[in-house]
């Protein structure tokens, strides 16, 4: 004769309940799979099927992330004029934060604050692009979505002007007063 499992094991089991179900005369749960018996394929608790996208491990890995990270870079400078100006500011704006004279902190938070815009940009192009590929029609949550981005891109570079405002601000007021 087969032993029940306790109320204790079939908790441990993590079996799918259809809400308000009830329990047949054994007490197991209705339609639900024995210990050992497989889940079916609508089931939430199943695996997931085969991704051949997620295949690749280690190295291997890395290196189609470092492939399709480049390609992002290059598709945003093809096709994206605000990412653009941004890459130009930062041109001129890396060098100078490498080369004026201020702290290792200060320092750190001039590349950073350049850096932040250019990640900011780059989300809100994936946002953008996301939303113009589910559909391209007017629409107000669209909107909504594309102006948050655009705010967050907006708060970025004024980060990065306060920051470097607060940091060769200083700096350039000195060097002014000392040259007139």
């Amino acid at each position: 004769m087969k032993a029940k499992p306790s109320v204790q094991a079939k908790s441990l089991l993590l079996i799918h309940r259809e809400p308000f179900s009830n329990d047949d005369e054994d007490g197991d749960i209705e339609g639900s799979p024995h210990p050992g018996e497989p889940l079916s394929a609508d089931d939430p608790l199943a695996p997931l099927p085969f991704n051949p996208y997620k295949g690749n491990r280690g190295l291997t890995r890395a290196w189609h992330a470092m492939k399709n990270s480049l390609n992002g870079f290059r598709v945003a400078i093809r096709e994206e004029s605000a990412f653009r100006q941004e890459l130009t500011l930062a041109a001129i704006l890396v060098p100078c934060g490498i080369f004026v004279p201020v702290s290792p902190v200060e320092r750190a938070a001039l590349l950073a604050s350049v850096l932040l815009v250019l990640m900011v940009e780059l989300l809100n192009s994936s946002v953008e692009a996301a939303i113009d590929r589910i559909s391209l029609e007017r629409h107000e949550l669209s909107k909504r979505a594309k102006d948050f981005g655009s705010a967050a891109v907006m708060v970025a570079l004024l980060v990065c002007v306060l920051t470097w405002g607060l940091i060769v601000g200083p700096l350039l007021w000195r060097w002014a007063l000392m040259l007139f």
